[in-house]
């Protein structure tokens, strides 16, 4: 299997983005390694610190470790927003492939200093950091000049940014602010999260701003959901969980296959 870095150099040199997609249970993680599988896509599987306590950060690295093993796939397990050094570290000695820490929380050299904390500790790992400075969704798009100083300071491998989304799919991707950004950073790659809701022009006009990362979980939640609610509205006295699963599976892969192709990271293996 080929490194993470290696496929982030390619996003970023042919203008694809890296899928991350989030799980908290095993029919979703099904559902995205079924399409991973079938079309042949690099995936970033991740866990936020609530997903992760709920599943076990043991138990998701072993079952990423078994399908990827088992389908020869380019799989990369990652914390998602870890807010602490502490928690970050803890995914490193579990065996997380990648971790991000959110310090938009902090203030800004206090985040800068935490992150220069995990990005030491995760290195001496050989494994690779994702940094964040103003939190997603916030009224405050993410400062050109800042982020450029944040990165060379930190050491951090990619930067997510604030470009007008949020968690939930609600706002609008500004690609005029992207632009700048990009300027700035060079070539280090740049993470979109709460894509979930913008159209697919946005997302297309934000990868080829140099967005080399997008970040899914609402859309999966969703999927889920309606998955569940179709069934049981068609078959209320089903209670074998395999029976009515399979078809929720089948629903959440759908989303997972569509935003591959949207990204562009099918046959990338």
């Amino acid at each position: 299997m080929s490194s993470l870095d290696y496929y982030f150099k390619r996003a970023v040199k042919e203008k694809w983005a890296i899928p991350q997609f989030n799980f908290s249970n095993l029919e979703t993680l099904k559902a995205i390694i079924g399409a991973a599988k079938d079309l042949r896509s690099p995936v970033i599987i991740g866990t936020s610190e609530g997903e992760s306590r709920f599943l076990g950060m043991e138990q998701a690295v072993s079952l990423v470790r078994n399908f990827r093993d088992q389908f020869n796939l380019s799989l990369f397990l990652n914390l998602d927003h870890g807010k602490s050094f502490d928690y970050c570290k803890l995914a490193v000695d579990k065996g997380y492939d990648t971790c991000h820490f959110d310090g938009s929380g902090q203030e800004f050299n206090e985040n800068i200093a935490i992150t220069k904390k995990v990005v030491k500790y995760a290195k001496s790992k050989k494994i690779p950091v994702e940094g964040e400075i103003e939190g997603i969704g916030s009224d405050t798009l993410t400062d050109p000049e800042k982020a450029a100083f944040f990165c060379r300071e930190t050491g951090v491998e990619r930067l997510a940014i604030n470009i007008g989304t949020s968690h939930g799919g609600e706002g609008q991707i500004q690609l005029s602010h992207l632009a700048k950004i990009k300027e700035k950073v060079g070539s280090l790659p740049l993470v979109l999260h709460g894509a979930s809701g913008v159209s697919d022009e946005e997302v297309k006009g934000a990868i080829k701003s140099g967005i080399a990362k997008i970040n899914v979980n609402t859309a999966l939640r969703k999927a889920f959901k309606d998955g569940l609610k179709e069934v049981f509205g068609e078959k209320e006295e089903e209670i074998v969980p395999y029976k009515y699963m399979s078809k929720v599976v089948e629903r959440i892969k759908g989303v997972v296959e569509e935003k591959i192709k949207l990204f562009g990271s099918f046959d990338r293996m």
